[in-house]
């Protein structure tokens, strides 16, 4: 009885242009308000409260299910090919162009802090190198402590003999070091537009918390930063010999620690390492763009990739449908789980973030680094039935699932994960499992741009 859910959106536009020797010199910004309610996890948004877009409502019934936000979702300038300010990656190319939820997968940041050069090649090719924000793009460092705590012990040392003898804390925090780098080579023609996309990404955490201690055989040195990469190929084409307006969408991503690049948690967002796709669903998802080896203290990363398609058709003037869907899966170093579970076990940590002993059927059973699949499909229907309005409604089907293995389902089984469960569990005890989940969403809006 809660799944519902209502929000009201303002945006406004303020375009400025004066023609100079060099070409035209623009000044662009956009202020977007809203207020929205509903149940919990939806009503809200975590990913902009995070980047400080957003303020939640407080109080039993409104935390968790009311907030307001208010967005600089562009202010830059334009000038003899410089872009410079808050604006659209230029990584992005399809970007839900025609979605009201962005449910598919698919990379669309619309505001982050950039300065980029594009150089027009002539016969439509242009391209660009832009220097953007990387805060925009991170996703939560693996913590098995929670994506609230920023010292997650991490560091497992052990003697000659082979037994443990020192716990060490790492901060997971992810640093400012270096800007992401992007390039975009981009065609625009009469039939339609294509661009290929490169970035790459820095993964940069803090030092050891506690050093280990004396006498250890392994001595554990600061953990590297790494270098995440990604790439993504787009193309658009205009159809006006099916019906004038018609158009084509095709895209697909793929990144090496750079979850965020391929758009793969795009509609549940990146502000924690587990954020649900699906209200109350069987089991999370994990989006880590990289674990800590806890024998090595070293980044590992997992990869991602992303393909998507959305048709635009036009059955008259006054009417037109969306058709779109995407899939994606996300992947973790081979090693990443194993080495997890072989450190935590140390530790002995439980909760609904932690791996388990290998070789153990909570272990088998765990949600925490599955690699994990996620299916949208989706289509709308709208009436413009004067200039500039539209009403319409928007459906789409949701699916996560797990490449292989069964999980502790939560939403028929939520105490697995108590350490007395967990013991049962591993005795043999019954337990609730599931291999994927889904869920079917509608929106229905009215637009009005003036």
């Amino acid at each position: 009885g809660d799944t519902s859910g209502y929000q009201g959106r303002m945006r406004i536009n303020l375009d400025a242009r004066t023609q100079t020797a060099y070409g035209t010199l623009r000044a662009f910004v956009r202020l977007d308000a809203g207020a929205r309610t509903g149940y919990s996890g939806v009503g809200t948004s975590g990913t902009q409260v995070r980047i400080g877009q957003a303020y939640a409502g407080t109080g039993v019934d409104a935390a968790g299910r009311d907030i307001q936000q208010m967005n600089v979702d562009k202010a830059f300038i334009q000038f003899a090919g410089l872009t410079a300010g808050r604006a659209s990656s230029f990584f992005d190319f399809y970007a839900h162009d025609f979605e009201f939820a962005g449910a598919t997968a698919g990379s669309d940041v619309a505001s982050t802090n950039l300065f980029a050069y594009t150089a027009t090649l002539g016969n439509g090719f242009s391209a660009t190198l832009s220097v953007e924000d990387p805060v925009y793009r991170r996703t939560a460092i693996f913590a098995p402590t929670g994506p609230a705590t920023p010292q997650a012990p991490v560091i497992v040392t052990y003697n000659r003999l082979g037994a443990p003898v020192a716990v060490s804390n790492i901060d997971t925090v992810q640093r400012s070091r270096l800007p992401d780098f992007v390039g975009a080579l981009r065609l625009d023609q009469a039939w339609g537009s294509a661009q290929l996309s490169a970035a790459s990404h820095e993964l940069n955490v803090g030092n050891i918390a506690t050093s280990p201690v004396a006498g250890a055989n392994v001595a554990v040195g600061h953990t590297k930063s790494v270098q995440g990469w990604a790439v993504q190929g787009g193309l658009k084409v205009n159809a006006p010999f099916v019906a004038p307006g018609d158009a084509l969408y095709l895209q697909g991503a793929y990144g090496d620690g750079t979850q965020l690049y391929t758009g793969y948690s795009a509609f549940s967002g990146s502000y924690q390492q587990s954020a649900a796709t699906i209200q109350g669903q069987k089991f999370v998802q994990f989006f880590s763009d990289a674990t800590i080896n806890p024998l090595t203290g070293q980044l590992q990363t997992s990869n991602s990739f992303t393909a998507v398609a959305s048709y635009l058709h036009y059955w008259s003037p006054e009417w037109r449908s969306a058709i779109f869907g995407s899939y994606g899966e996300q992947n973790f170093a081979k090693t990443a789980r194993f080495g997890q579970g072989v450190a935590y076990g140390v530790v002995g940590l439980t909760g609904a973030n932690s791996v388990g002993l290998p070789g153990t059927r909570f272990y088998q059973l765990s949600q925490a680094l599955r690699d994990n699949y996620q299916f949208v499909a989706g289509a709308s229907l709208i009436w413009s039935p004067v200039k500039d309005l539209d009403i319409g409604v928007e459906g789409y089907y949701t699916q996560i699932g797990l490449k292989s293995g069964r999980a502790i389902d939560l939403d028929k089984d939520p105490t697995a994960y108590s350490a007395a469960r967990i013991t049962s569990i591993n005795a043999g005890g019954p337990v609730r499992t599931a291999t994927q989940d889904s869920v079917s969403s509608f929106r229905l809006r009215v637009q009005r741009d003036f």
